[in-house]
């Protein structure tokens, strides 16, 4: 769906060069995953922010799951851990930032989820854990220009 509509109606719509990279926040952050993971080779880069990281494993994940594909079985083909693990292309370091006071870290996001899945996949990761911050606007501005500064190293 990503190379065969979405990337044409977004080349016709925006002047993109033949490089793109995707990144996002929280489940933007998982669906910026899955989608990279999804296309090998289709993005120059990856990152995310605060990114739902296995959602077949936690409560907003499952529900969704369920209600949308009838099963949290059927959600493992959405799960950026579960891709992971059966990842084969080009091994591009991902930039991930997490806030530690996000209410949400460890019973929804669990970053350590998807650098257990890099480790076992042998995938470069950069998953940065910031004190102090939580799941806001201000946690995404302020780590934001990172994240350009990543996706460039990969576009020029």
């Amino acid at each position: 769906v990503f190379q065969d509509e979405l990337l044409p109606l977004c080349r016709e719509a925006f002047p993109l060069s033949a490089k793109v990279s995707v990144t996002g926040h929280s489940m933007g952050g998982h669906g910026a995953l899955t989608l990279f993971l999804k296309n090998p080779g289709a993005f120059a880069s990856c990152s995310a922010l605060s990114p739902i990281c296995e959602p077949t494993a936690v409560p907003w994940g499952q529900k969704a799951f369920e209600a949308y594909l009838g099963s949290v079985d059927a959600g493992k083909a959405h799960d950026a851990c579960a891709l992971m693990r059966a990842y084969t292309g080009p091994r591009v370091p991902i930039l991930v930032d997490q806030g530690m006071a996000d209410e949400y870290v460890r019973s929804e996001l669990r970053p350590e989820a998807l650098e257990a899945a890099c480790a076992e996949a042998d995938y470069p990761l950069v998953c940065r854990r910031h004190a102090g911050y939580d799941h806001s606007y201000l946690f995404v501005a302020t780590f934001m220009a990172d994240h350009l500064e990543h996706h460039a190293k990969y576009l020029s």
